[in-house]
């Protein structure tokens, strides 16, 4: 059973527990741009980068907190006109990511800044049949980075 799920923002993890979060080969897996470990440093970097995305568009990606413990981050990202979604769990919970997604879609869905959501997975991604039943369509690939992902997206209105 998968305990309460809490969003808290990313400076209440500690940058360590950050480095090693993305510094564990399972995670890099699903990320191609991901292409190495990560110290304290960029772990810092990173989340400066995600509270200034809080600043500009007063919606970020938050730390994802299970029974108080830090298990991954996620969240909505303003890329242009389009909110993503991204989600990075740890590799103990991988299989709770659906249900940090519906939980994270429900706020979308009430939030009026946000009438649909798009998510951007790497094609060695192949089990997308919950992205299908949450209503999410296909709406063709992009090259991100030198990087091709599948897009999607889900209108919440």
């Amino acid at each position: 059973m998968i305990p309460p799920i809490s969003f808290k923002r990313l400076t209440e993890v500690e940058p360590a527990e950050i480095a090693d979060h993305m510094s564990d080969p399972r995670v890099a897996g699903h990320m191609p741009l991901l292409t190495g470990g990560w110290s304290i440093t960029d772990a810092t970097e990173f989340v400066a980068m995600k509270e200034a995305c809080w600043v500009r568009d007063g919606l970020g990606h938050w730390a994802i907190f299970a029974d108080g413990n830090y298990i991954g981050w996620g969240g909505f990202q303003k890329e242009a006109d389009e909110w993503d979604f991204g989600l990075v769990l740890k590799p103990d919970v991988f299989g709770w990511g659906r249900r940090i997604a519906l939980q994270a879609i429900t706020f979308a869905k009430d939030d009026p800044r946000i009438p649909f959501v798009t998510f951007l997975l790497p094609p060695s991604r192949k089990n997308l049949s919950a992205l299908s039943r949450l209503g999410a369509r296909h709406i063709g690939e992009v090259v991100y980075d030198g990087e091709v992902f599948l897009k999607y997206r889900l209108d919440t209105v």
